[in-house]
């Protein structure tokens, strides 16, 4: 059977969008990144009176990425999800730790050391996150929930350990709520932390 012109055009242009269809340009999701941002004027960390050793902060490996994660609690509270198109600039933990590192930098005589440096320390603090997720009790209503674990080492010796656990109230039930109260929790519970720290250390 012979076709005409047009049909054959017809038959040329339906079996050009079909290869369209196969393989589609699709377009990138943009992703919007957050870190800690700058941090808060505050009044000046407790005083060192020793050098203090500062391990980078660890936590579970689920946990040791940029992803950001929430809860919906009231469904399924064993399943944490992530969001799509929202990431951390780094880890919580690399975060979380440039967070306590800043705050006893340069407090009193002491100061701080990183296990980078090679230098010895009369103390040392470990810290681990446990807990850094948005939680949706109910639909539309959300809280930030950090949880640290640390613990100050003297020479050879556990000096104490201690847990922190703060809470805040998410703004909006999204993604920037989310951030915007797990660094206001964050900082809380570094505050907590460095002030225990310090009253840690004895001379």
């Amino acid at each position: 059977m012979r076709l005409s012109a047009g049909k054959l055009a017809a038959v040329a242009l339906g079996l050009a969008c079909g290869s369209c269809g196969i393989s589609p340009i699709s377009t990138p999701t943009e992703v919007t990144q957050y870190d800690f941002g700058p941090a808060p004027a505050k009044n000046p960390a407790p005083a060192l009176r020793q050098s203090l050793l500062i391990y980078d902060v660890s936590a579970p490996a689920w946990l040791d990425s940029p992803v950001i994660y929430y809860r919906l609690a009231y469904q399924d509270a064993a399943r944490p999800l992530a969001y799509a198109a929202s990431r951390w600039v780094g880890s919580p933990a690399e975060l979380i730790g440039g967070r306590v590192r800043g705050r006893l930098a340069g407090s009193g005589k002491g100061g701080v050391v990183h296990p980078a440096d090679g230098t010895r320390a009369s103390y040392a603090l470990r810290v681990e996150l446990d807990e850094f997720m948005q939680v949706f009790d109910a639909p539309g209503q959300s809280r930030a929930v950090v949880r640290l674990r640390a613990s100050v080492l003297g020479r050879n010796a556990l000096l104490a350990q201690k847990n922190f656990s703060v809470e805040r109230p998410a703004g909006t039930p999204d993604a920037e709520g989310g951030v915007r109260a797990l660094i206001a929790a964050s900082d809380d519970a570094v505050d907590q932390l460095v002030a225990w720290t310090v009253a840690s250390i004895k001379d």
